[in-house]
């Protein structure tokens, strides 16, 4: 069994207590990560909560009351939320914005990867090979908290983060706008370096786990393998992402200075 280090509760002024606190907040645009609920509250103000919460795409979690507990910030009327260090943005406009620049789009999106310290290396990567922008689910997903950010080392405040209620409705977008989308697969037949990365593509990369989720899978245009000559399980899903997302910028590079 792996051992996880424990993430660090998070610090007091990075969250905000109470319902009337958490309904102004939102009402206000303030970024959030998540709202935790506690799962036997109920009333106006916490259904005013979780609509508002929905319409705004921001997670909430019902929980036991030991959760809130556990933040340690005393009366809290069953409702804390987070405030966000990343301020997420949508899907359409990033793309939209890429092209109109000129650019070849490049995404990454990540599916199950809770690991915040696998999260910020990837994105440090990312950011240092291109890619426009990270997406990730509004669940299962490990939280873009302080760890996260520090571990990569500031670029996930640097570049843009998409937050999603639904990778398959990311997907979906993705096609609609001429990008492929393409799956690291450890029992693919195409190894990376066959593959062409110098057309409008999306990246995505599951778990060490449990791997891409099987209905993403389904629909990707393309999968491959990284190939490897000793044998082992699978390689360290941040150091996967860098393997493929520097090829990627090597073939994207070699296209550009042929032109």
């Amino acid at each position: 069994m792996k051992n996880f280090r424990p993430q660090s509760r998070p610090k007091k002024s990075t969250l905000i207590i109470g319902r009337k606190a958490v309904l102004e907040a939102i009402q206000s645009g303030k970024a959030l990560e998540r709202i935790y609920l506690q799962n036997t509250v109920g009333g106006k103000e916490i259904t005013e909560i979780t609509n508002l919460a929905f319409a705004k795409k921001i997670p909430t979690n019902k929980v036991p009351i030991d959760k809130l507990n556990g933040f340690n910030v005393g009366p809290h009327e069953g409702c804390v939320a987070l405030i966000s260090l990343i301020q997420y943005q949508d899907l359409q406009e990033v793309i939209s914005y890429v092209v109109e620049k000129g650019e070849v789009p490049l995404f990454l999106i990540l599916d199950g990867i809770t690991d915040i310290r696998n999260i910020g290396g990837i994105a440090r990567t990312a950011f240092c090979t291109g890619v426009n922008a990270i997406i990730i689910p509004d669940k299962g997903v490990g939280m873009l908290n302080e760890d996260a950010v520090l571990t990569s080392a500031g670029a996930l405040e640097k570049l843009p983060v998409c937050r999603v209620n639904s990778l398959m409705k990311a997907i979906d977008e993705l096609h609609l706008n001429g990008i492929k989308v393409l799956a690291s697969e450890m029992t693919a037949e195409k190894k990376v370096f066959e593959m062409d990365f110098t057309e409008p593509a999306a990246i995505i990369m599951g778990s060490e786990e449990k791997g891409i989720y099987p209905a993403l899978l389904k629909v990707t245009d393309e999968q491959f393998k990284i190939p490897m000559i000793g044998e082992f399980e699978s390689l360290n899903v941040s150091v996967a992402t860098g393997m493929i997302l520097y090829e990627a910028m090597k073939q994207r590079q070699f296209a550009n200075s042929k032109i």
